[in-house]
């Protein structure tokens, strides 16, 4: 073989086995999962779920890192962090879409959807899964929702009727819905992150909040609340979320696999989201920490009647047929 050939060979030999060398050194690829809240919740149960699905379905080829109690990101931090790369799978409260997207804002109407079937109903709808894309020119695609259940009041004194609420303080999360929600009763809403409620409620720094039965009694809420009225006023749900870049980068066969996991993982969370929703209810009046409140219907309606108005100064921004489609829901 001529000197030149030998070089020539040579060259194209080591290119090939750099490239079996990347191949077959080339790690699995790693998604770091973020969410904030404990691992016993039913987000908390969805997210460990997803990672023993998509690692048995896709073995050696895709790993899952679950970082629970805003150990990597808060949510008002994980949706600037996914677009940045350092995190690539979360799922905030549907509150937290508001920069990115304003038809959201729908599900933190108060007194929208009268239970989690209706719920279920209208994001399996056309509407409900036109919101899943809404985020694709912000740079991130929605994969799915998951439910927690429905929102309760607690607080340091017993809340009846919307005039006990005046002038108190409770935490909400950041959006302008619940802000205009709680100053509909004369209250002082206070955007707070998740992470902090249980020491302002301990300290008490705020006289209340709004949470479901799974978050009020994993976080220990109940503790330091003397009273929680089943209001049943709002929705806490989740949208499980990916940027675009790192979605659109992934194989089809691994896109694939992951979102089949996610569905399945989606649908024993919305289990779990049911039952603890029941259990843990029940597990807070065993504890005898914190009464329980039960509205009558007249009591009920005084707060639709005060928190009503709400829908009309957001449905402009919402959209009407989307708010016309969350009500059919409730048929």
């Amino acid at each position: 073989m001529k000197k030149s050939n030998f070089l020539v060979f040579s060259l194209v030999v080591a290119v090939a086995l750099m490239a079996f060398a990347t191949v077959s050194f080339a790690g699995p690829v790693v998604i770091k999962f973020s969410h904030v809240v404990a691992e016993n919740t039913p987000k908390g149960q969805m997210a460990n779920k997803f990672k023993e699905l998509v690692e048995k379905r896709l073995p050696g080829k895709v790993e899952v890192e679950v970082f629970p109690n805003s150990q990597l990101f808060g949510d008002n931090k994980v949706l600037e962090a996914m677009l940045l790369g350092d995190v690539h799978m979360a799922a905030p409260s549907l509150s937290k879409f508001k920069k990115y997207t304003k038809s959201l804002q729908l599900y933190d109407l108060p007194f929208l959807f009268k239970d989690m079937d209706a719920v279920s109903t209208f994001q399996n709808g056309p509407y409900g899964q036109k919101m899943l894309m809404s985020l694709k020119k912000k740079g991130l695609v929605g994969l799915g929702y998951l439910h927690n259940g429905l929102k309760q009041l607690s607080s340091s004194s017993p809340l009846r009727v919307p005039a006990d609420a005046q002038k108190k303080k409770f935490r909400i999360m950041s959006s302008d819905v619940l802000a205009a929600q709680f100053e509909a009763v004369g209250a002082m809403p206070l955007k707070k992150p998740f992470s902090e409620v249980f020491t302002l409620l301990q300290t008490r720094a705020i006289d209340g909040q709004e949470n479901t039965w799974s978050n009020i009694y994993s976080k220990k809420f109940f503790e330091v609340q003397g009273y929680i009225t089943e209001s049943n006023h709002g929705l806490l749900d989740y949208m499980i979320v990916t940027s675009s870049e790192f979605w659109m980068g992934l194989s089809d066969d691994l896109r694939t696999g992951i979102k089949a996991s996610l569905d399945e993982a989606i649908i024993f969370g919305n289990k779990v989201a049911a039952q603890k929703s029941v259990e843990d209810r029940q597990k807070i009046i065993d504890s005898k920490r914190s009464k329980i409140i039960q509205l009558t219907d007249a009591e009920r309606q005084l707060w639709v009647d005060k928190m009503k108005p709400v829908w009309k100064k957001f449905e402009g921004q919402i959209g009407k047929d989307y708010i016309d489609a969350a009500i059919a829901s409730n048929k």
